[in-house]
Protein backbone atom coordinates (compact mmCIF):
# COMPACT_ATOMS: atom_id res chain seq x y z
CA UNK A 1 0.00 0.00 0.00
CA UNK A 2 1.42 3.18 -0.67
CA UNK A 3 1.23 5.69 2.07
CA UNK A 4 2.67 8.65 0.33
CA UNK A 5 -0.66 9.95 -1.38
CA UNK A 6 -2.98 8.31 1.58
CA UNK A 7 -6.89 8.34 0.88
CA UNK A 8 -9.16 6.43 3.25
CA UNK A 9 -9.39 2.65 1.80
CA UNK A 10 -13.16 2.66 1.91
CA UNK A 11 -15.72 4.13 0.04
CA UNK A 12 -16.71 7.67 1.36
CA UNK A 13 -20.18 8.62 2.32
CA UNK A 14 -21.14 12.07 0.37
CA UNK A 15 -22.19 13.67 3.85
CA UNK A 16 -18.53 13.00 5.42
CA UNK A 17 -16.96 13.52 2.64
CA UNK A 18 -14.66 16.68 4.84
CA UNK A 19 -11.29 14.96 5.94
CA UNK A 20 -10.54 15.30 9.08
CA UNK A 21 -7.54 14.05 11.58
CA UNK A 22 -8.65 12.86 14.95
CA UNK A 23 -5.12 13.42 17.45
CA UNK A 24 -5.65 11.02 20.60
CA UNK A 25 -3.17 10.31 23.82
CA UNK A 26 -5.34 7.27 23.42
CA UNK A 27 -7.29 4.88 21.58
CA UNK A 28 -9.16 1.96 23.27
CA UNK A 29 -9.94 0.16 20.07
CA UNK A 30 -9.47 -3.91 21.12
CA UNK A 31 -8.53 -5.75 23.79
CA UNK A 32 -5.28 -6.52 21.71
CA UNK A 33 -4.09 -3.54 21.50
CA UNK A 34 -3.07 -1.85 25.01
CA UNK A 35 -2.61 1.76 24.22
CA UNK A 36 -5.43 3.15 26.58
CA UNK A 37 -5.83 4.13 30.23
CA UNK A 38 -9.70 4.83 30.49
CA UNK A 39 -12.57 6.76 29.70
CA UNK A 40 -11.03 8.76 27.15
CA UNK A 41 -9.34 6.15 25.45
CA UNK A 42 -12.89 4.00 25.33
CA UNK A 43 -14.47 7.38 23.81
CA UNK A 44 -11.61 7.54 21.27
CA UNK A 45 -11.68 3.61 20.25
CA UNK A 46 -15.83 3.70 19.91
CA UNK A 47 -15.49 6.97 17.94
CA UNK A 48 -13.05 5.31 15.26
CA UNK A 49 -15.32 2.25 15.13
CA UNK A 50 -18.32 4.28 14.41
CA UNK A 51 -16.46 6.37 11.38
CA UNK A 52 -15.72 3.19 10.30
CA UNK A 53 -19.36 2.39 10.08
CA UNK A 54 -20.64 5.44 8.55
CA UNK A 55 -17.56 5.25 6.31
CA UNK A 56 -16.42 8.93 7.46
CA UNK A 57 -13.08 10.16 5.96
CA UNK A 58 -11.51 10.27 9.10
CA UNK A 59 -7.80 9.00 10.01
CA UNK A 60 -6.57 8.81 13.59
CA UNK A 61 -2.97 10.03 14.87
CA UNK A 62 -1.99 8.59 18.09
CA UNK A 63 1.01 7.47 19.77
CA UNK A 64 2.27 3.17 19.78
CA UNK A 65 3.05 2.91 23.46
CA UNK A 66 5.82 0.09 24.09
CA UNK A 67 4.84 -0.81 27.70
CA UNK A 68 1.17 0.62 27.36
CA UNK A 69 -0.13 2.59 29.68
CA UNK A 70 0.70 -0.83 32.80
CA UNK A 71 -0.10 -3.99 33.43
CA UNK A 72 -1.95 -4.42 36.93
CA UNK A 73 -0.85 -7.05 38.83
CA UNK A 74 -0.66 -7.74 42.78
CA UNK A 75 1.68 -7.97 45.01
CA UNK A 76 1.80 -10.70 47.52
CA UNK A 77 -1.05 -9.70 49.89
CA UNK A 78 -3.50 -9.39 46.93
CA UNK A 79 -2.82 -5.02 46.93
CA UNK A 80 -1.80 -3.14 43.37
CA UNK A 81 1.40 -4.24 41.37
CA UNK A 82 1.99 -1.89 38.64
CA UNK A 83 4.16 -3.47 35.91
CA UNK A 84 5.22 -2.62 32.52
CA UNK A 85 5.90 -5.27 29.96
CA UNK A 86 6.63 -5.07 26.37
CA UNK A 87 3.86 -5.05 23.72
CA UNK A 88 4.17 -6.55 20.68
CA UNK A 89 1.95 -6.22 17.81
CA UNK A 90 1.83 -8.29 14.80
CA UNK A 91 -1.31 -7.00 13.37
CA UNK A 92 0.33 -3.28 13.20
CA UNK A 93 1.51 -2.67 9.39
CA UNK A 94 5.08 -0.54 9.03
CA UNK A 95 4.52 2.41 6.77
CA UNK A 96 7.96 2.85 6.10
CA UNK A 97 7.26 6.15 7.06
CA UNK A 98 10.60 7.99 8.70
CA UNK A 99 11.09 11.74 9.75
CA UNK A 100 12.49 13.89 11.93
CA UNK A 101 10.88 16.36 14.88
CA UNK A 102 13.00 18.31 17.09
CA UNK A 103 12.71 18.12 20.32
CA UNK A 104 15.05 19.78 23.20
CA UNK A 105 17.16 20.99 20.13
CA UNK A 106 17.67 17.48 18.94
CA UNK A 107 16.20 15.19 16.04
CA UNK A 108 14.14 12.40 17.34
CA UNK A 109 13.59 9.73 14.34
CA UNK A 110 9.81 8.92 14.45
CA UNK A 111 8.38 6.28 13.02
CA UNK A 112 4.61 5.63 11.65
CA UNK A 113 2.79 2.11 12.39
CA UNK A 114 -0.48 1.51 10.52
CA UNK A 115 -3.70 -0.09 11.78
CA UNK A 116 -5.61 -1.42 9.03
CA UNK A 117 -9.66 -0.30 8.86
CA UNK A 118 -10.50 -4.22 8.79
CA UNK A 119 -8.45 -5.48 10.86
CA UNK A 120 -10.81 -4.26 14.11
CA UNK A 121 -13.25 -2.33 11.63
CA UNK A 122 -11.90 1.03 12.80
CA UNK A 123 -11.35 4.41 10.59
CA UNK A 124 -7.66 4.05 9.90
CA UNK A 125 -5.26 4.89 12.37
CA UNK A 126 -1.38 5.79 12.36
CA UNK A 127 0.54 5.20 15.88
CA UNK A 128 3.59 7.28 16.34
CA UNK A 129 6.93 5.76 17.78
CA UNK A 130 10.22 6.81 18.64
CA UNK A 131 11.27 3.36 19.85
CA UNK A 132 13.69 3.02 17.29
CA UNK A 133 17.83 2.15 16.98
CA UNK A 134 18.34 5.83 15.48
CA UNK A 135 17.47 7.41 18.51
CA UNK A 136 19.44 7.51 21.88
CA UNK A 137 17.86 5.65 25.12
CA UNK A 138 15.86 9.16 25.98
CA UNK A 139 14.53 9.96 22.60
CA UNK A 140 13.79 5.72 22.92
CA UNK A 141 11.67 6.54 26.18
CA UNK A 142 9.15 9.17 24.87
CA UNK A 143 6.74 6.52 23.47
CA UNK A 144 7.24 4.02 26.30
CA UNK A 145 4.89 4.85 28.75
CA UNK A 146 1.54 6.53 28.39
CA UNK A 147 1.27 9.47 30.61
CA UNK A 148 5.03 9.01 31.85
CA UNK A 149 4.88 10.64 35.18
CA UNK A 150 8.72 12.42 34.18
CA UNK A 151 7.22 15.98 32.88
CA UNK A 152 10.29 16.23 30.46
CA UNK A 153 9.02 12.83 29.03
CA UNK A 154 5.14 13.74 29.26
CA UNK A 155 6.17 17.59 27.44
CA UNK A 156 7.87 15.09 24.68
CA UNK A 157 5.31 13.00 24.63
CA UNK A 158 2.30 15.80 24.10
CA UNK A 159 4.72 16.86 20.87
CA UNK A 160 4.96 13.69 19.78
CA UNK A 161 1.37 13.52 19.58
CA UNK A 162 0.65 17.39 18.28
CA UNK A 163 3.78 18.28 15.89
CA UNK A 164 5.08 14.43 15.53
CA UNK A 165 1.45 13.47 14.10
CA UNK A 166 0.73 17.13 12.05
CA UNK A 167 4.38 16.31 10.30
CA UNK A 168 3.16 12.63 9.84
CA UNK A 169 0.14 13.96 8.01
CA UNK A 170 2.60 16.24 5.71
CA UNK A 171 4.41 13.19 4.92
CA UNK A 172 1.47 10.94 3.59
CA UNK A 173 -0.10 13.87 1.59
CA UNK A 174 -3.57 13.85 3.44
CA UNK A 175 -4.38 17.28 3.72
CA UNK A 176 -7.17 17.49 6.33
CA UNK A 177 -10.11 19.98 6.14
CA UNK A 178 -10.38 19.44 10.03
CA UNK A 179 -7.34 18.67 12.69
CA UNK A 180 -9.50 17.53 15.19
CA UNK A 181 -7.89 17.10 19.38
CA UNK A 182 -9.38 15.39 21.41
CA UNK A 183 -8.29 16.86 25.04
CA UNK A 184 -5.42 19.40 24.39
CA UNK A 185 -2.48 16.68 24.87
CA UNK A 186 -1.43 17.48 21.07
CA UNK A 187 -2.21 21.18 21.03
CA UNK A 188 1.91 21.74 19.88
CA UNK A 189 0.60 20.98 16.86
CA UNK A 190 -0.91 24.22 16.47
CA UNK A 191 2.45 25.87 16.90
CA UNK A 192 3.65 23.69 13.77
CA UNK A 193 0.67 24.68 11.69
CA UNK A 194 0.98 28.01 12.46
CA UNK A 195 4.68 27.60 10.43
CA UNK A 196 2.75 25.82 8.03
CA UNK A 197 0.23 28.29 7.17
CA UNK A 198 1.39 31.67 8.48
CA UNK A 199 -1.31 32.90 10.01
CA UNK A 200 -3.54 32.19 13.05
CA UNK A 201 -6.32 32.51 11.53
CA UNK A 202 -5.78 29.77 9.17
CA UNK A 203 -5.01 27.20 11.97
CA UNK A 204 -8.25 28.80 13.42
CA UNK A 205 -10.29 27.51 10.26
CA UNK A 206 -8.78 24.22 10.47
CA UNK A 207 -8.51 22.94 14.20
CA UNK A 208 -11.31 21.84 16.78
CA UNK A 209 -10.72 21.07 20.05
CA UNK A 210 -12.53 18.84 22.51
CA UNK A 211 -12.51 19.30 26.37
CA UNK A 212 -12.94 16.55 28.75
CA UNK A 213 -11.95 18.26 31.99
CA UNK A 214 -14.18 19.62 34.37
CA UNK A 215 -12.19 21.49 36.59
CA UNK A 216 -9.26 23.93 36.12
CA UNK A 217 -6.28 22.43 38.05
CA UNK A 218 -6.96 18.89 35.67
CA UNK A 219 -6.49 20.73 32.54
CA UNK A 220 -2.31 20.14 32.02
CA UNK A 221 -0.13 23.46 32.86
CA UNK A 222 3.74 23.28 32.71
CA UNK A 223 6.51 25.70 33.01
CA UNK A 224 6.65 28.17 30.04
CA UNK A 225 10.26 28.19 29.85
CA UNK A 226 10.56 24.16 30.30
CA UNK A 227 8.17 23.83 27.04
CA UNK A 228 10.37 26.15 25.32
CA UNK A 229 13.74 24.62 26.10
CA UNK A 230 11.97 21.59 24.72
CA UNK A 231 11.28 23.16 21.36
CA UNK A 232 7.78 22.80 22.20
CA UNK A 233 6.79 25.74 20.91
CA UNK A 234 8.15 24.88 17.12
CA UNK A 235 10.84 27.59 17.21
CA UNK A 236 8.44 30.84 17.97
CA UNK A 237 9.69 32.77 20.80
CA UNK A 238 7.77 32.98 24.50
CA UNK A 239 7.24 36.50 23.26
CA UNK A 240 5.09 35.58 20.47
CA UNK A 241 3.93 32.52 22.01
CA UNK A 242 2.65 34.81 24.72
CA UNK A 243 1.04 37.27 22.23
CA UNK A 244 -0.58 34.52 20.20
CA UNK A 245 -2.08 32.35 23.51
CA UNK A 246 -2.57 35.38 25.64
CA UNK A 247 -0.72 33.77 28.65
CA UNK A 248 1.00 36.38 30.45
CA UNK A 249 2.46 34.10 33.57
CA UNK A 250 4.88 31.71 33.25
CA UNK A 251 2.53 28.40 33.79
CA UNK A 252 1.57 27.14 29.72
CA UNK A 253 -1.84 25.69 30.05
CA UNK A 254 -2.38 23.41 27.18
CA UNK A 255 -6.35 23.64 27.08
CA UNK A 256 -6.40 27.15 27.09
CA UNK A 257 -3.75 27.71 24.07
CA UNK A 258 -6.11 24.93 22.43
CA UNK A 259 -9.48 27.10 23.29
CA UNK A 260 -7.84 30.29 21.55
CA UNK A 261 -6.04 28.55 18.69
CA UNK A 262 -9.34 26.52 17.55
CA UNK A 263 -12.61 28.02 15.72
CA UNK A 264 -14.76 25.99 17.82
CA UNK A 265 -14.71 23.70 21.14
CA UNK A 266 -17.15 21.00 22.66
CA UNK A 267 -17.46 19.71 25.96
CA UNK A 268 -18.56 16.34 26.37
CA UNK A 269 -22.11 16.15 28.33
CA UNK A 270 -24.61 18.89 28.18
CA UNK A 271 -23.76 19.10 31.76
CA UNK A 272 -20.38 19.63 30.92
CA UNK A 273 -20.84 22.14 28.33
CA UNK A 274 -22.59 24.34 30.59
CA UNK A 275 -19.49 24.10 33.11
CA UNK A 276 -17.16 24.42 30.75
CA UNK A 277 -18.63 27.74 29.42
CA UNK A 278 -18.99 28.89 32.88
CA UNK A 279 -15.17 27.71 34.02
CA UNK A 280 -13.45 29.97 30.81
CA UNK A 281 -15.90 32.69 30.78
CA UNK A 282 -13.79 35.02 32.66
CA UNK A 283 -10.77 34.48 29.84
CA UNK A 284 -10.91 36.53 26.40
CA UNK A 285 -10.27 35.47 23.10
CA UNK A 286 -11.87 31.63 23.60
CA UNK A 287 -13.61 29.99 21.02
CA UNK A 288 -17.48 29.21 21.32
CA UNK A 289 -17.82 26.33 23.40
CA UNK A 290 -20.78 24.04 22.57
CA UNK A 291 -21.28 20.43 23.75
CA UNK A 292 -21.80 17.02 22.26
CA UNK A 293 -22.37 14.51 24.29
CA UNK A 294 -19.75 11.21 24.52
CA UNK A 295 -21.54 8.00 23.48
CA UNK A 296 -20.02 4.38 22.55
CA UNK A 297 -20.08 1.92 19.99
CA UNK A 298 -23.18 0.03 20.40
CA UNK A 299 -22.34 -2.75 17.52
CA UNK A 300 -19.20 -3.59 19.80
CA UNK A 301 -20.64 -3.27 23.02
CA UNK A 302 -24.09 -4.46 22.76
CA UNK A 303 -25.14 -7.69 24.25
CA UNK A 304 -27.01 -8.97 20.90
CA UNK A 305 -29.17 -11.57 22.29
CA UNK A 306 -30.21 -9.62 25.01
CA UNK A 307 -31.45 -7.31 22.59
CA UNK A 308 -32.88 -9.72 20.79
CA UNK A 309 -34.58 -11.69 23.30
CA UNK A 310 -36.08 -7.82 24.02
CA UNK A 311 -37.42 -7.17 20.67
CA UNK A 312 -39.38 -10.68 20.50
CA UNK A 313 -40.65 -9.82 23.69
CA UNK A 314 -39.69 -12.94 25.18
CA UNK A 315 -39.08 -12.76 29.32
CA UNK A 316 -37.96 -16.21 29.59
CA UNK A 317 -34.94 -15.96 27.30
CA UNK A 318 -34.05 -12.79 28.41
CA UNK A 319 -33.93 -13.95 31.67
CA UNK A 320 -31.55 -17.02 30.80
CA UNK A 321 -29.44 -14.81 28.87
CA UNK A 322 -28.67 -12.22 31.87
CA UNK A 323 -28.37 -15.10 34.38
CA UNK A 324 -25.71 -16.74 31.74
CA UNK A 325 -24.07 -13.58 31.02
CA UNK A 326 -23.50 -12.96 34.69
CA UNK A 327 -22.58 -16.81 35.59
CA UNK A 328 -19.63 -16.72 32.73
CA UNK A 329 -18.22 -12.95 34.54
CA UNK A 330 -18.34 -14.91 37.79
CA UNK A 331 -15.54 -16.97 37.00
CA UNK A 332 -13.39 -14.41 36.49
CA UNK A 333 -14.10 -13.60 39.85
CA UNK A 334 -13.89 -17.04 41.29
CA UNK A 335 -10.24 -17.44 38.80
CA UNK A 336 -8.66 -14.30 40.54
CA UNK A 337 -10.40 -14.09 44.08
CA UNK A 338 -11.73 -17.38 44.96
CA UNK A 339 -15.25 -16.24 45.88
CA UNK A 340 -17.92 -17.91 44.37
CA UNK A 341 -20.83 -15.75 43.34
CA UNK A 342 -24.18 -16.41 42.82
CA UNK A 343 -26.04 -15.35 39.65
CA UNK A 344 -29.48 -15.09 41.47
CA UNK A 345 -28.52 -12.59 43.72
CA UNK A 346 -28.69 -8.59 42.96
CA UNK A 347 -24.85 -7.83 41.64
CA UNK A 348 -23.58 -3.95 42.06
CA UNK A 349 -20.39 -2.86 40.18
CA UNK A 350 -18.29 -0.15 40.25
CA UNK A 351 -15.50 -0.21 37.80
CA UNK A 352 -13.62 2.48 36.09
CA UNK A 353 -10.57 4.40 36.54
CA UNK A 354 -9.91 4.92 40.55
CA UNK A 355 -9.23 8.60 41.13
CA UNK A 356 -10.39 11.09 44.23
CA UNK A 357 -13.36 12.91 42.82
CA UNK A 358 -14.74 9.43 41.85
CA UNK A 359 -15.25 7.99 45.17
CA UNK A 360 -14.22 4.06 44.55
CA UNK A 361 -14.13 3.57 47.92
CA UNK A 362 -17.61 5.76 48.93
CA UNK A 363 -20.09 2.76 50.15
CA UNK A 364 -17.72 1.49 52.62
CA UNK A 365 -17.74 5.11 54.24
CA UNK A 366 -20.33 4.06 56.15
CA UNK A 367 -19.05 0.57 57.58
CA UNK A 368 -22.76 0.06 59.60
CA UNK A 369 -25.17 0.64 56.49
CA UNK A 370 -22.71 -1.24 54.42
CA UNK A 371 -22.42 -4.41 56.53
CA UNK A 372 -26.24 -4.00 57.16
CA UNK A 373 -26.73 -4.27 53.03
CA UNK A 374 -24.62 -7.09 52.08
CA UNK A 375 -25.13 -9.31 55.24
CA UNK A 376 -28.95 -9.19 54.30
CA UNK A 377 -29.63 -12.67 54.73
CA UNK A 378 -32.95 -12.29 52.83
CA UNK A 379 -31.90 -10.05 50.52
CA UNK A 380 -28.84 -10.80 49.52
CA UNK A 381 -26.47 -8.22 47.81
CA UNK A 382 -22.75 -9.05 45.73
CA UNK A 383 -19.97 -6.21 45.10
CA UNK A 384 -17.22 -6.43 42.94
CA UNK A 385 -14.79 -3.34 42.44
CA UNK A 386 -12.21 -3.02 39.58
CA UNK A 387 -10.58 -0.12 37.85
CA UNK A 388 -6.68 0.91 37.46
CA UNK A 389 -5.11 3.81 39.19
CA UNK A 390 -3.02 5.99 37.57
CA UNK A 391 0.86 4.12 38.60
CA UNK A 392 1.43 7.13 40.75
CA UNK A 393 -1.65 8.29 42.16
CA UNK A 394 -0.86 7.14 45.57
CA UNK A 395 -4.21 7.91 47.43
CA UNK A 396 -5.72 6.49 44.74
CA UNK A 397 -3.84 2.76 44.73
CA UNK A 398 -4.03 3.43 48.33
CA UNK A 399 -8.00 3.62 48.35
CA UNK A 400 -7.58 0.34 46.13
CA UNK A 401 -5.58 -1.67 48.55
CA UNK A 402 -7.84 -0.81 51.10
CA UNK A 403 -10.69 -2.23 49.25
CA UNK A 404 -8.81 -5.25 48.83
CA UNK A 405 -7.87 -5.04 52.30
CA UNK A 406 -11.76 -5.28 53.22
CA UNK A 407 -13.13 -7.75 50.60
CA UNK A 408 -10.72 -10.25 52.45
CA UNK A 409 -13.40 -10.11 55.24
CA UNK A 410 -16.41 -10.89 52.90
CA UNK A 411 -17.08 -13.54 50.96
CA UNK A 412 -19.54 -11.83 48.48
CA UNK A 413 -16.98 -8.38 47.99
CA UNK A 414 -14.44 -8.84 45.18
CA UNK A 415 -11.84 -6.51 43.70
CA UNK A 416 -10.51 -7.46 40.55
CA UNK A 417 -7.36 -6.40 38.69
CA UNK A 418 -7.17 -5.99 34.94
CA UNK A 419 -9.97 -3.37 33.82
CA UNK A 420 -9.45 -3.41 30.11
CA UNK A 421 -12.01 -3.84 27.36
CA UNK A 422 -12.75 -6.98 27.68
CA UNK A 423 -13.19 -7.28 31.60
CA UNK A 424 -14.86 -3.65 31.11
CA UNK A 425 -17.59 -5.72 28.82
CA UNK A 426 -17.59 -8.77 31.06
CA UNK A 427 -18.36 -6.59 34.43
CA UNK A 428 -20.67 -4.53 32.42
CA UNK A 429 -22.80 -7.85 32.00
CA UNK A 430 -22.20 -9.02 35.56
CA UNK A 431 -23.77 -5.94 36.94
CA UNK A 432 -27.42 -5.84 37.65
CA UNK A 433 -26.65 -2.25 39.37
CA UNK A 434 -23.87 -0.23 37.30
CA UNK A 435 -22.88 2.10 40.80
CA UNK A 436 -21.50 5.88 39.59
CA UNK A 437 -20.96 8.06 42.67
CA UNK A 438 -18.52 10.85 41.45
CA UNK A 439 -19.04 14.19 43.44
CA UNK A 440 -21.15 16.76 40.96
CA UNK A 441 -20.03 18.59 38.69
CA UNK A 442 -16.54 16.82 38.18
CA UNK A 443 -17.35 13.87 35.97
CA UNK A 444 -17.61 16.08 32.10
CA UNK A 445 -19.38 12.66 30.90
CA UNK A 446 -18.52 9.29 32.51
CA UNK A 447 -19.38 6.65 29.38
CA UNK A 448 -19.41 3.58 31.45
CA UNK A 449 -23.15 3.55 32.50
CA UNK A 450 -23.83 3.56 28.22
CA UNK A 451 -21.76 -0.13 27.79
CA UNK A 452 -23.37 -1.04 31.17
CA UNK A 453 -27.29 -0.58 29.81
CA UNK A 454 -26.12 -1.76 26.63
CA UNK A 455 -25.35 -4.96 28.64
CA UNK A 456 -28.46 -5.19 30.98
CA UNK A 457 -27.15 -3.01 33.22
CA UNK A 458 -28.95 -0.88 35.79
CA UNK A 459 -27.81 2.54 35.94
CA UNK A 460 -27.48 4.08 39.92
CA UNK A 461 -25.29 7.13 39.73
CA UNK A 462 -25.20 11.08 41.35
CA UNK A 463 -26.60 13.59 38.49
CA UNK A 464 -23.31 14.33 37.11
CA UNK A 465 -21.97 13.71 33.10
CA UNK A 466 -24.09 12.23 30.97
CA UNK A 467 -26.45 11.00 33.48
CA UNK A 468 -29.03 13.96 33.61
CA UNK A 469 -29.72 13.40 29.79
CA UNK A 470 -30.62 9.63 30.51
CA UNK A 471 -31.72 8.44 33.80
CA UNK A 472 -35.27 9.05 34.69
CA UNK A 473 -35.50 7.88 37.97
CA UNK A 474 -37.37 4.28 38.79
CA UNK A 475 -37.93 4.05 34.85
CA UNK A 476 -34.99 3.58 33.23
CA UNK A 477 -32.41 3.62 36.18
CA UNK A 478 -31.96 5.23 39.61
CA UNK A 479 -30.61 8.87 39.96
CA UNK A 480 -29.36 10.75 43.42
CA UNK A 481 -31.60 14.11 43.77
CA UNK A 482 -28.95 17.16 42.95
CA UNK A 483 -28.45 19.18 46.04
CA UNK A 484 -27.10 22.75 45.89
CA UNK A 485 -23.80 21.06 45.68
CA UNK A 486 -22.06 24.87 45.19
CA UNK A 487 -23.23 26.01 48.67
CA UNK A 488 -21.99 22.63 50.57
CA UNK A 489 -19.03 21.95 51.44
CA UNK A 490 -17.41 18.85 50.15
CA UNK A 491 -17.67 17.27 53.65
CA UNK A 492 -21.35 17.82 53.58
CA UNK A 493 -21.68 16.73 49.49
CA UNK A 494 -20.64 13.24 50.52
CA UNK A 495 -22.57 12.90 53.54
CA UNK A 496 -25.96 13.93 51.99
CA UNK A 497 -24.37 11.69 48.69
CA UNK A 498 -24.09 8.48 50.50
CA UNK A 499 -26.92 9.19 52.84
CA UNK A 500 -29.46 9.42 49.36
CA UNK A 501 -27.87 6.95 48.21
CA UNK A 502 -28.10 4.05 51.00
CA UNK A 503 -32.27 5.70 51.17
CA UNK A 504 -32.05 4.38 47.05
CA UNK A 505 -30.67 1.08 47.62
CA UNK A 506 -32.31 -0.05 50.88
CA UNK A 507 -35.60 1.39 49.87
CA UNK A 508 -36.16 1.12 46.25
CA UNK A 509 -33.60 -0.76 44.78
CA UNK A 510 -32.89 -4.00 46.72
CA UNK A 511 -36.49 -4.44 47.43
CA UNK A 512 -37.53 -4.27 43.93
CA UNK A 513 -35.50 -6.47 42.63
CA UNK A 514 -36.98 -9.29 45.39
CA UNK A 515 -40.08 -8.40 45.41
CA UNK A 516 -41.42 -7.07 41.97
CA UNK A 517 -38.69 -8.39 39.72
CA UNK A 518 -41.15 -7.76 36.94
CA UNK A 519 -40.67 -4.51 37.23
CA UNK A 520 -37.45 -4.57 37.85
CA UNK A 521 -36.50 -6.34 34.00
CA UNK A 522 -38.62 -3.58 32.58
CA UNK A 523 -36.59 -0.97 34.19
CA UNK A 524 -33.62 -2.72 32.54
CA UNK A 525 -35.13 -3.18 29.48
CA UNK A 526 -36.07 0.99 29.30
CA UNK A 527 -32.41 1.48 30.13
CA UNK A 528 -31.50 -0.92 26.93
CA UNK A 529 -33.69 1.30 24.94
CA UNK A 530 -33.07 4.56 25.92
CA UNK A 531 -28.68 4.28 25.40
CA UNK A 532 -29.61 2.54 21.62
CA UNK A 533 -29.77 5.20 19.57
CA UNK A 534 -28.91 8.22 21.42
CA UNK A 535 -25.83 7.18 23.05
CA UNK A 536 -24.66 5.47 20.46
CA UNK A 537 -21.75 6.51 19.15
CA UNK A 538 -22.75 6.81 15.80
CA UNK A 539 -24.61 9.69 16.51
CA UNK A 540 -21.76 11.46 18.47
CA UNK A 541 -19.85 10.85 14.93
CA UNK A 542 -22.82 12.26 12.70
CA UNK A 543 -22.63 15.28 15.59
CA UNK A 544 -18.92 15.92 14.70
CA UNK A 545 -19.40 16.72 11.39
CA UNK A 546 -22.47 18.74 11.38
CA UNK A 547 -21.48 20.72 14.62
CA UNK A 548 -17.64 20.78 14.31
CA UNK A 549 -16.24 19.97 11.42
CA UNK A 550 -18.64 22.16 8.65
Amino acid sequence: MNFRSFQVPYAVSEQYNKRAAYFSMEFAIHQPLKIYSGGLGFLAGSHLRSAYELRQNMIGIGILWKYGYYDQTRNQDQTLQPTWMEKIYSFLEDTGIKFQIIIHDHPVWVKAMYLNPETFKTAPLFLLTTDLPENDYVSQTISHRLYDANVSTKIAQFMLLGIGGAKLIDEIGFNPDVYHLNEAHGVSAAFYLLNKFKSVEKVKEHLVFTTHTPEEAGNEKHDIYLCQKMSYFSGISIDEVRKLTGIQDDLFNHSLAALRFARKANGVSRLHGEVSRKMWSHYDGICEIIHITNAQNWRYWADKQLYKAMEEGNDLAFDDRKNYLKRRAFEIVADQTGKLFDPNVLTIVWARRFAGYKRADFLTQNLERFEKLINNPSKPVQIIWAGKPYPVDYPAISQFNNLVHLSKNYKNVAVLIGYELTLSKRLKQAADVWLNNPRVPREASGTSGMTAAMNGAVNFSTDDGWIPEFVNHGNNGFVVPKADYENLSVHDQDNYDLNKMYEILEQQIVPLYYNNFETWRQIMKNGMRDVRFQFDSNRMAHEYYELMYK
